[in-house]
């Protein structure tokens, strides 16, 4: 296996410009200073991006997928993303052992 170097350098090029804009917006967010309204808002964000993701499995798959995908919805207005991700996971692990 060869590595080119241009094709190397791409990565590094576009993993440090991805480090560096999320490194810049949350040291620069610490110099803001939002409305409740904003802060809302911005507070929505985790929730809606979640449900993108998981939003063609819901359609695209069988039922237990779908029953998960339902339950990682209602548990991301109420607990944090890793924990109704979490939710989500073990719904379908014990729908798809109880065979549905």
């Amino acid at each position: 296996m060869t590595v080119e170097l241009t094709t190397l350098a791409a990565i590094v090029a576009m993993a440090a410009a991805t480090v560096l804009t999320r490194l810049s917006g949350l040291l620069l967010l610490r110099y803001v200073n939002f409305s409740p309204r904003s802060r809302r808002a911005l507070d929505a964000i985790p929730p809606a991006v979640l449900m993108a993701v998981v939003a063609p499995t819901a359609l695209a798959t069988g039922p237990a997928e779908s029953a998960a995908c339902l339950v990682t919805a209602l548990a991301a207005f109420r607990f944090p993303m890793l924990a109704a991700v979490a939710l989500g996971v073990a719904t379908v692990a014990l729908l798809r052992f109880l065979g549905l």
